[in-house]
């Protein structure tokens, strides 16, 4: 008996760092690529065999070191389930999700790992969407240091979501664009470690309170305005409201020579907005295109150095994205 689930990327579109400070934040999920979880049952004694293929990884969980994002969702689960020990269980984990991009790749793999062991393990107490996020975003603690909540709470739910981390409870709503929207994901080559960016932030924050409470402020303010705008499917508004984000994004020291050229390069070739995504300096850019100007701001992103680039729909109520 085998147990698979899956669960998609995510770009943040507004609110990358003020998330971490109390100010709304927008992501969506990126569904062209997924991490996915299987849970088998192992062979008698074996204990809990963790496999990753695309790392060339193959251990126990009992040999597993302490800060071990794998084996951690693993023994969250154990926990959540009051049980002093696991059955004989092989959990291997795949992903197509770039790592260290910004576009949540632990997160998933922990989303995709809970959810399987918890119905494996015929806990569906445990497979809840709620459950599911609240236990990633321990072990999203591992991969990030101070998460907002963000991650493991988008690619759980598999919806957009308008987010605000809360000193006791998230504030979490789903919500669907106006009209169908279009962006290009585009890849730096550059890679970036979240943990250590929201950290430097940290830490000008501390040495300048009062410039980044401003900084973090203006970001929630375009996160308000770009949800509204969303709802409205103004596109051109928030391709506006994508560029002064970026911009603050510059301010706060996050973004880098090559974000800012493929967000030149995309508006240079009809984008209506672009910005970074993610924690910056390095990893992923957005561009929001229409279904006429997508092919050419995807050329003009790859001639600008671009190392690859992903696209997602999000569609408008119930339309099917094409």
């Amino acid at each position: 008996m085998e147990t698979i689930t899956s669960a998609p990327g995510k770009i943040i579109l507004f609110g990358e760092h003020a998330v971490v400070y109390g100010r709304p934040a927008i992501a969506v999920p990126l569904t062209q690529v997924q991490a996915t979880a299987r849970v088998g049952d192992g062979r008698p004694g074996q204990g809990v065999r963790l496999v990753a293929p695309d790392l060339g990884q193959d251990w126990l969980l009992e040999e597993a070191q302490e800060l071990d994002a794998l084996a951690d969702a693993v023994r969250r689960v154990q926990a959540a389930a009051g049980l002093e020990r696991l059955p004989d269980l092989t959990v291997t984990v795949n992903s197509t999700i770039p790592i260290a991009g910004g576009l949540g790749s632990g997160a998933a793999i922990a989303a995709a790992t809970i959810r399987a062991l918890a119905r494996h393990l015929h806990r569906p107490d445990l497979a809840t969407n709620e459950q599911v996020a609240r236990l990633a975003y321990e072990v999203e603690k591992i991969h990030h240091g101070t998460p907002s909540g963000i991650d493991n709470t988008v690619v759980t739910y598999e919806r957009p979501v308008y987010f605000v981390r809360g000193a006791e409870r998230n504030h979490i709503e789903t919500f669907v664009p106006g009209r169908t929207v279009r962006l290009l994901v585009g890849d730096t080559g550059v890679r970036s470690s979240t943990r250590l960016v929201v950290g430097d932030v940290r830490q000008q924050w501390q040495a300048q309170p009062e410039r980044f409470e401003r900084l973090f402020t203006a970001c929630g303010r375009l996160a308000e305005a770009a949800r509204q705008t969303l709802e409205a499917g103004e596109l051109a508004q928030l391709g506006q409201l994508m560029q002064e984000n970026h911009a603050v994004l510059q301010e706060m020291s996050v973004s880098s020579a090559g974000l800012d050229a493929l967000v030149s390069a995309a508006l240079a070739a009809g984008a209506l907005g672009a910005k970074l995504s993610g924690a910056g300096r390095g990893g992923n850019m957005i561009a929001l295109v229409t279904e006429g100007t997508a092919a050419q701001v995807q050329a003009g992103l790859l001639a600008a150095g671009a190392r690859a680039v992903l696209q997602t729909v999000l569609p408008a109520g119930n339309e099917v994205p094409a």
